[in-house]
């Protein structure tokens, strides 16, 4: 038996990740083994959770992955696990058609009952037709609870809690308003280099939350796998990885990657050395380090030395704009490795939001990611090497490159 939910809400802006970190923390201090998840591509909040239970969070995604697959990779993970914490996306049924892909879908999937995060800054007894509508929409989706936020006076609290008595439904706690532990917003999503938010957040969540109610009711039977993963394929594998300019991993496509993986910070200026199977620039900010960036001269050149010599890579995103010849932005241009020859324009006047959901066939093979960036190419797209379409078909201009052994894009990809 473990404590295995799910966290969702109506929408975004509730406080799911307020309440999912701030749970995880809790419980790892307790000395719970806590494994977290989250639901679809997000690859900013499973950071996070790294950071409140000290465990690398998985994401779960029934786009990018087969339901089938989800369900193995859940059991797979959960196995040294007591607590198994899921935080959704956006509101419980909203998916990039209709429900499909939603928080719901991963909830009926792996028959985890829903704990739902409500922001009740300005309603009280309104909450019980909301509440109402998301307990009964779908008979296969177990709305297990409900967690207040943005609470007033105790007044108000205790109309939230005759709510949940009027309808049958758990009330785990009513967090008060605090909008000093809310997380900020910062560019690419939420601000993941403010420190020390846990220590004010973690005693808030311990005393207004009943979480030991919580870890009893959520005990549930083992999830059992139907079969084990795919084992990592033998390959020496170089990965990009450092806080900010190369941080967008997926955890479950770095155990894919091989069974030999070297971590390296581009920004120190080391060479790429010879021998190894692929590199794996992932994306992240490299536009918010470009004077370290240009500046590891050695670590740019071996780069496109490695590539040029038919070194196998592949580069999304923020790894795609680093092997592009320059990048530019409000205060001047910076060279980088001239891989790919095309210009990159960071500047504030050319931000453009490009989002959403990306799949494309190459050389006979499908691949399926995510995209979301604000910077563009400079002048024209350029042409691609095959078609890129969204989560519903619609083509999109989104480029993929194929020079020799590269593969890059803007598109960050689930499996490689």
């Amino acid at each position: 038996m473990k404590t295995q939910f799910l966290i969702s809400a109506p929408a975004s802006g509730s406080g799911k990740t307020t309440v999912a970190r701030g749970l995880m923390a809790l419980f790892a201090q307790k000395g719970y083994r806590v494994q977290p998840y989250k639901c679809g591509p997000d690859y900013i909040d499973t950071q996070f959770h790294l950071r409140a239970c000290g465990t690398p969070s998985v994401n779960l995604d029934t786009l990018m992955a087969p339901p089938q697959y989800v369900k193995d990779m859940y059991a797979h993970y959960a196995e040294q696990a007591q607590v198994c914490v899921v935080e959704g996306m956006m509101g419980l049924y909203d998916g990039y058609d209709r429900d499909k892909g939603s928080t719901a879908e991963i909830a009926r999937t792996l028959s985890l009952p829903v704990v739902m995060v409500v922001n009740a800054r300005s309603a009280a007894y309104s909450m019980a037709p909301l509440l109402y509508g998301f307990i009964h929409f779908r008979g296969d989706v177990n709305v297990a609870g409900v967690i207040f936020n943005q609470t007033g006076s105790e007044r108000h609290q205790q109309m939230l809690r005759q709510v949940c008595q009027d309808l049958g439904i758990a009330c785990y706690g009513c967090l008060p308003k605090m909008d000093a532990i809310q997380h900020p917003s910062r560019y690419l999503g939420l601000d993941f280099s403010v420190p020390g938010r846990l220590d004010s957040l973690v005693p808030m969540i311990e005393k207004h939350i009943d979480w030991q109610r919580l870890l009893h009711d959520m005990e549930t039977a083992d999830p059992v796998a139907s079969r084990p993963l795919p084992a990592p394929p033998h390959r020496r594998v170089w990965v990009a990885r450092n806080e900010e300019s190369f941080s967008f991993l997926y955890q479950e496509q770095v155990n894919l990657l091989g069974d030999d993986i070297t971590f390296f910070n581009p920004e120190e200026d080391i060479e790429i050395p010879p021998g190894i199977d692929l590199l794996y620039l992932p994306g992240g900010y490299p536009e918010k380090h470009l004077d370290a960036l240009t500046a590891a001269e050695k670590t740019r050149r071996s780069v496109k030395r490695f590539a040029e010599q038919g070194g196998h890579v592949v580069a999304e995103c923020g790894g795609m704009m680093y092997l592009c010849d320059k990048i530019v932005a409000d205060d001047g241009e910076y060279p980088l490795c001239g891989v790919l020859p095309y210009t990159i324009t960071a500047r504030t006047a050319d931000r453009k939001l490009s989002l959403g959901y990306r799949r494309f066939v190459l050389d006979g093979r499908e691949y399926r990611g995510h995209e979301f960036h604000y910077t563009q190419f400079l002048g024209s797209v350029p042409s691609s090497a095959t078609q890129v379409y969204d989560a519903v078909g619609r083509p999109v201009p989104t480029p993929v490159f194929r020079y020799k052994n590269v593969l890059a894009s803007y598109t960050h990809l689930y499996q490689i």
